[in-house]
């Protein structure tokens, strides 16, 4: 043990020596600022340091676990756990950070079956998100993930947030024993250390990724009124439902996922009063008419209520364009709101926003789905909130899961996936409580589907879900 605590020590001031380990103030990938920064990059260029690592993280830990496979998180690890893979003869599987839409266009390279273990392998983990996706992913691929090997562990919650997820950390050296080497060498000061620490102490990370400090910052979206927010929205759509969310006193949006023009009419009718947003699949409809859709947006319009045509675009610019304009439906001429993807980029916003010509409409952007096993990643939500900002004029809302992805108050979040009673259907649905999905979850407006259709009453249940979803509404924006 001895050796091997002085292999560390002498590895710590070599990766100390090629800038591995740097101190200043450093943005990370989570967002928040460090005064430390870890970079092991640059060992690429350092054969001998990425031999030691690679040696030191098989001796100290996956020598004693039973593993079929390694698998390094893209990319940094990637070197690490070749030379592991090669030198000890496990076998390697590569996570691809996206599919391709060439070749075999799969996730997971190497051949394995289900139910075999892998192991990840990861640099440095800090709110432990890179190696949760590793594990989503290949989890999905019906391998087995319970252990995951780093060099550092940063102290931030990381290892507590992974072991919440079924996964054991075992790490070459944390944050505070670098630190401590660092200083007994005489490379840095003591008051570096002292610095460290207190960073540490304050910089914890929530299950959620989210700093705990900044969970205790208050939301201005959650606690700010619907009359004061319709002052702050940018999209004309976005304007008009505050306003109306405020006059009927209810954030209950309908899901009329029926295929009968007749039965949405009629559904239409009896929940009018008591909704917001009625919210269709125009595609399942098997008996559309032009008849059906004048029909429906003569009542939208008499009973204050918008028409969002849950499309979930998801195509080039150009093709979205058409769909949007053309075909049977001619979306554009009667759906006040649409739903659209962000895995297009920005061109999807554009298709649409160029063809509203001068009417009012809006777009919900989905960042999160309800759905089990979804593969809407932390990253791709990054970029898709990026988008909802850039284009607020065109954008009126997110269709999302989770209650601090959203600060902006005249953004409306829309939440669907809820029941009276929470549970799970056999498709993969998750629902969540009237009380959970506005207060835990941040939702503005809630989307009720089979809870109101399929009841005996639609119009007493729709009642009773808008009763709840604003009685915790009122809740929420009066815990100031």
């Amino acid at each position: 043990m001895a050796n091997f605590n002085e292999d560390v020590s002498n590895l710590v001031l070599r990766l100390y020596e090629i800038e591995a380990v740097k101190f200043g103030n450093f943005k990370m990938k989570i967002g928040a600022n460090s005064p430390v920064y870890f970079d092991l990059r640059v060992i690429v260029s350092h054969p001998s340091i990425m031999k030691k690592i690679s040696d030191l993280l098989y001796d100290f830990s996956i020598r004693n676990i039973k593993c079929d496979h390694l698998c390094g998180v893209p990319y940094t690890a990637l070197p690490i756990a070749s030379i592991i893979s090669a030198n000890n003869e496990i076998p390697m599987l590569i996570r691809r950070k996206e599919t391709k839409d060439y070749g075999t266009k799969k996730l997971i390279e190497g051949q394995f079956k289900e139910g075999d273990k892998c192991i990840i392998i990861e640099d440095v983990i800090t709110s432990g998100s890179s190696v949760l996706e590793t594990a989503k992913d290949l989890r999905a691929h019906g391998l087995e993930v319970t252990d995951a090997v780093v060099l550092l562990n940063r102290q931030q919650g990381g290892e507590q947030i992974l072991s919440e997820g079924n996964i054991k950390v075992k790490s070459l050296f944390t944050m505070t024993e670098l630190i401590r080497i660092l200083v007994k060498a005489g490379k840095i000061e003591p008051t570096i250390e002292k610095m460290v620490e207190e960073y540490l102490k304050s910089s914890q990370f929530h299950s959620s990724g989210i700093l705990i400090s900044d969970l205790k910052k208050p939301n201005e979206r959650l606690i700010t009124s619907f009359e004061s927010r319709q002052h702050m929205a940018s999209n004309p759509v976005a304007k008009n439902l505050f306003k109306l969310m405020c006059e009927k006193r209810t954030n209950l949006c309908v899901a009329a996922d029926l295929t009968s023009s007749s039965k949405i009419l009629d559904l239409f009718v009896k929940v009018a009063p008591y909704i917001c947003i009625f919210k269709t699949h125009i595609d399942i409809v098997e008996d559309y008419t032009d008849e059906f859709i004048n029909k429906l947006t003569s009542l939208a319009k008499e009973q204050n209520v918008v028409l969002m045509e849950d499309r979930k675009f998801g195509d080039i610019g150009n093709t979205v364009a058409l769909q949007y304009t053309s075909g049977i439906y001619k979306i554009a001429n009667w759906a006040d709101l649409v739903t659209v993807h962000a895995s297009p980029g920005p061109g999807v916003i554009k298709g649409i926003k160029n063809n509203m010509a001068n009417r009012e409409r809006g777009i919900f952007l989905v960042i999160e789905m309800s759905s089990e096993g979804n593969l809407l990643t932390s990253q791709y939500r990054e970029a898709a909130m990026k988008m909802v900002l850039d284009e607020s004029e065109t954008v009126a809302g997110i269709v999302c899961q989770s209650r601090d992805v959203l600060s902006s108050p005249g953004i409306i979040q829309l939440t669907p996936g809820v029941q009276l009673n929470a549970s799970k259907d056999g498709l993969g649905q998750n629902y969540n409580s009237p009380e959970d999905v506005v207060i835990k979850r941040g939702a503005d407006i809630a989307v009720v589907g089979r809870g109101i259709i399929v009841s005996e009453d639609p119009a007493k249940e729709a009642k009773i879900y808008r009763d709840k979803l604003w009685e915790a509404y009122e809740k929420r924006i009066s815990n100031k």
